[in-house]
């Protein structure tokens, strides 16, 4: 089931195109990552599917209700994180989620279950009690979220959730968002910590100048990324006659070596499997074979992998609005 589709969705500040001809779409269940640089249009695409901002063309359906028409039956299906939360100065932890909670029309014993259940869920129940301006930043996000779960939303959007928080805070921040995929939220997330993105979601959306670059999953992405591929080989000593060998397979563009260590890199290929094929049908995979029949001793064989920071970098530009 489609959960979130956007159809041409465009968005104009005056002559400035926030976002343009945008099309995605999210099933039900998926935790899909939005990256894209500075002000590439995702805290506004974020805003549209929370139905603050209504489109100037196109369409956003959020549940297969379309945002700026049913935006009273689309809110109680959806959880808005901000990068920030507001200020609440005079309100303890408790207060804060139950005044959410009766801005739900959660009443009685079901709003202080609900209360509890969510405190339990983000680790908050032993700051029940203090004030919400006292929180640490990492506790305050975590607070946010439970705020949008008293209502058991369908859908959660997310907007820089892990920004400006300390290592062990952005851990958590993770684990929890770990947790609500596992109970089936659906969960669209903008991050620029793009690595911990690729251990969370299994699809990704790259935006620049609000077009979206692409959308698919994270496999797919660092596919397209790789234009080549870096093999890292050590071995115990004749360094330069190793390079020397390694450097007359077909498929290698440049041989370096540095600190009794070779770095390979290799031309692009159709299929990245086969990448240093010879005439005699050899690939990279038998190059540590090679090495070992001439009398090398192999201290280091690997390939450098493509991660999403990467793929990012190769995917975009860095031009914002």
């Amino acid at each position: 089931m489609r959960m979130i589709e956007t159809i041409n969705l465009t968005k104009r500040y005056g002559d400035l195109v926030a976002l343009d001809s945008l099309n995605l779409i999210i099933d039900e269940g998926d935790c899909f990552g939005f990256i894209g640089p500075n002000g590439a249009g995702k805290t506004t695409t974020i805003k549209v599917l929370a139905t603050l901002l209504k489109p100037s063309s196109g369409q956003a359906q959020v549940c297969g209700l379309t945002v700026g028409y049913q935006n009273r039956q689309i809110r109680p299906l959806i959880g808005y994180v901000p990068d920030f939360m507001g200020a609440y100065e005079d309100m303890v932890v408790s207060e804060y989620l139950e005044f959410f909670a009766a801005a739900y029309n959660i009443n009685g014993d079901a709003r202080r279950k609900v209360v509890r259940d969510v405190l339990e869920l983000t680790d908050l129940t032993y700051k029940t009690t203090a004030e919400v301006n006292s929180l640490s930043r990492g506790m305050q996000q975590r607070l946010s979220i439970a705020r949008v779960l008293l209502h058991d939303p369908k859908v959660l959007l997310m907007d820089e959730p892990a920004s400006g928080l300390d290592p062990r805070a952005r851990i958590e921040i993770r684990e929890l968002l770990k947790e609500l995929r596992r109970m089936g939220k659906t969960i669209l997330i903008s991050s620029h910590i793009l690595h911990e993105l690729a251990e969370l979601c299994n699809v990704v959306g790259v935006i620049e100048r609000g077009k979206l670059l692409y959308s698919g999953s994270v496999t797919d992405i660092l596919r397209r990324a790789r234009v080549g591929h870096v093999l890292h080989v050590a071995v115990t000593d004749r360094f330069a006659d190793a390079a020397e060998l390694m450097g007359k397979f077909p498929g290698v563009s440049k041989v370096s070596t540095t600190d009794g260590g070779i770095t390979i890199d290799g031309k692009p290929a159709p299929l990245f499997q086969v990448v240093f094929d010879d005439a005699k049908g050899h690939t990279f995979t038998d190059l540590p074979n090679i090495l070992i029949n001439q009398g090398f001793r192999i201290a280091q064989f690997s390939e450098e992998p493509v991660n999403l920071e990467t793929a990012f970098m190769r995917l975009t530009k860095g031009l914002v609005q």
